[in-house]
């Protein structure tokens, strides 16, 4: 063979080797990016799952420790709360058994005899001088013990009677 001829074998080979090795690199290239890519989501995949992991672990704790404190509230709040309650029951009770007594303390004002208890809207009616068979007043007395005040109702009861707007009905039925 001549020299010219293998000169041209060799560039074409050399050429052939320059285009594998391009095509191989290029496929190289390719690889990596895919390999990447595939790494990176995987990555990704491990992640949210890790943090989807750790935010039911976190959420569990906080949870827990809602429920520790709750409980530790519940105990150092129950005897409070339930002492509360019997001091407020009893208040209720003295208030009711003091309306039905009031009429019998001294310096209460008007004889017993005239009172009627009816406990609400108001306690008492006082019809001032009935037991002597004299009327001089209708007296309407509502009974406070403490320091509780007036409910709305019984202020729109009070007010109602200080500005005069009471009046009186005869209802006749025939049966």
């Amino acid at each position: 063979m001549s020299p010219d001829l293998l000169l041209v074998l060799f560039g074409v080979a050399v050429a052939v080797a320059v285009a594998v090795a391009l095509i191989l690199l290029f496929q190289n290239l390719g690889l990596r990016r895919d390999i990447a890519g595939r790494v990176g989501r995987g990555v990704d995949r491990w992640r949210e799952a890790e943090m989807a992991r750790a935010r039911l672990a976190l959420e569990a704790q906080v949870r827990g420790e809602a429920a520790l404190a709750m409980e530790r509230w519940k105990a150092t709040q129950t005897a409070a709360l339930r002492k509360d309650a019997i001091q407020r029951s009893q208040a209720v009770t003295v208030g009711k058994v003091t309306e039905q007594l009031v009429p019998y303390l001294p310096g209460f004002g008007f004889n017993p005899k005239d009172v009627r208890f009816i406990g609400s809207p108001v306690d008492l009616v006082v019809f001032d001088g009935m037991s002597q068979d004299e009327v001089r007043e209708v007296v309407f007395v509502e009974v406070k013990t403490g320091g509780s005040g007036l409910t709305t109702r019984e202020r729109r009861i009070r007010d109602a009677i200080q500005a005069g707007r009471v009046s009186w009905l005869e209802l006749r039925l025939s049966i």
